[in-house]
């Protein structure tokens, strides 16, 4: 599209997505009526005002064109996600669980980037419906991600994504009707993940009302829980286990979930990202072990669970915890660091740099080594046994750089709003990466973001959605390029 940016489209799928927010509100209304709990009325204040806002911009818009331009869906996508953000946050400040909309808004990022940290320091203590609201966050949040992801940012050659571009739907003007075609069937497998997750839950003990929010925050790899130790309070195996299980599905790629049930099932089993992203699991699960197992704080079998389920919880962006693992030595705090920015594969909840990155970087090292061994050979970097066009290359380093210069710049700002180096760097890394829990006494598994300054919360949150919308989505933004032409 050339000249003026038509914001009118924009406005209308932004009015629906806000529409739907303020209609989801009254799940959780529902729950606290049940509850006999008069926050009720807080979520359907809340839910009126959301859905006629989202409705009044629907209703001015609908006669748009449907088709988006690249610049519109860079746009929609900043402004969507912020205006749900800042819609779902009503419902904390209202109810009073937070005393400030700044931690309000903080805890609606975390929720809808699926990040999971949070400034609530009494989840024991809090309403039904605003713990479930919690969970409902993180799990549209999710859905929402995992269409981002295949129907977005692949149009958009976001770092590298172009890699898992659809060839039926190779324009910009295709991604609403992308996103509407596959959005159908990504829901239904994401309700199948949440159900089962939620069964097996209630099979091991835990109550109802507790496994139908972990589980929406499980599926989602969101890690926002009901109590106040996270799932280290039902201090179970089983629940453990299938935390872990359910954790790494949402962190393999949907749209071959998708083919599964097509009655492609070897995809699934083919795919490098998906080998690769069990491999590291698998490999970085021993490590952990090992130094649980020497520092005697848990050996055996239930060292080996304790190791996989953070290793699988902070990998794979969930934030979960069962234990303080920054207690088993510096070793391992700089263990979990490093692993916090890897993330699971693209087209899942996951976060993070995410595995297919890493995969194309290898690839690139890799030609120019035998580039530099054999002049005259002929070396084409490969990515699922297809050749990796060199700006799919570009893109992934430049996403790379920008990574490190995004997390070098939010932790200097974070240690200028008076925080300390730790908690500065690992609070940078776990905002950008959208893990949650970050390390030391403050924000580490077993702390809140609560003790932390409005500035520190507001960077962070800027953090959050930097991490979740790909960093290039939200900085194509600030280009005066784009708004010229």
């Amino acid at each position: 599209m050339n000249g003026a940016l038509d914001f009118r489209p924009v406005a209308l799928v932004t009015g629906i997505l806000i529409a739907t927010l303020g209609v989801a509100m009254l799940l959780p209304a529902i729950v606290d009526l049940a509850a006999n709990n008069n926050d009720w009325m807080v979520f359907v204040a809340a839910s009126m005002l959301t859905t006629l806002i989202g409705l009044s911009l629907f209703a001015a818009t609908r006669g748009t064109p449907r088709g988006l331009s690249t610049r519109q869906a860079l746009l929609m996508t900043v402004v969507s996600w912020l205006a749900l953000v800042a819609f779902g946050a009503l419902p904390f400040v209202w109810s009073g669980v937070v005393p400030t909309y700044t931690d309000a808004f903080f805890e609606s990022m975390s929720g809808l980037t699926t990040t999971g940290a949070t400034v609530i320091t009494d989840l024991d203590g809090a309403p039904p419906g605003i713990l479930f609201w919690r969970g409902l966050l993180q799990w549209l949040g999710g859905l929402g991600i995992i269409v981002m992801a295949i129907a977005v940012l692949p149009m958009l050659q976001i770092g590298g994504m172009q890699l898992f571009k659809a060839e039926a739907f190779d324009t910009a003007e295709k991604i609403l009707p992308r996103a509407t075609q596959i959005s159908s069937s990504i829901t239904l497998v994401f309700i199948g993940f949440t159900g089962a997750c939620c069964i097996l839950y209630l099979a091991a003990g835990m109550p109802i009302d507790d496994a139908v929010i972990h589980a929406m925050t499980t599926v989602a790899t969101g890690g926002f829980s009901t109590k106040n130790e996270s799932l280290g309070y039902f201090n179970s195996a089983a629940i453990d286990w299938i935390a872990i299980t359910f954790m790494i599905l949402g962190s393999i790629p949907f749209i071959l979930y998708v083919q599964a049930l097509q009655g492609r099932i070897r995809p699934i089993f083919l795919d490098s990202q998906v080998r690769v992203f069990i491999g590291l699991l698998a490999i970085a699960t021993l490590i952990a072990w090992l130094m649980a197992h020497y520092g005697e704080y848990h050996v055996g079998i239930e060292g080996l669970r304790f190791a996989a389920f953070n290793v699988v919880s902070v990998t794979t962006g969930t934030g979960y915890a069962t234990t303080d693992y920054g207690l088993w030595g510096s070793h391992a705090i700089s263990f979990f660091f490093v692993i916090m920015f890897i993330g699971g594969c693209a087209g899942s909840t996951s976060c993070g740099i995410k595995i297919f990155r890493f995969q194309v970087l290898f690839e690139a090292i890799r030609q120019h080594i035998n580039q530099v061994m054999y002049p005259n050979g002929i070396f084409r970097p490969r990515f699922n046994g297809r050749p990796i066009d060199q700006r799919v290359i570009a893109s992934v380093m430049s996403f790379m750089f920008l990574y490190v210069v995004s997390f070098g710049v939010l932790s200097i700002v974070l240690i200028l709003t008076g925080l300390d180096t730790t908690t500065a760097l690992s609070g940078a890394g776990s905002a950008i990466s959208n893990v949650g829990p970050g390390l030391g006494s403050i924000i580490g598994p077993a702390g809140t973001y609560a003790p932390l300054n409005d500035p520190a919360k507001w960077a962070l949150s800027a953090g959050m959605l930097l991490g979740r919308l790909e960093l290039f989505t939200i900085m194509v933004l600030f280009l005066p390029r784009f708004w010229r032409s």
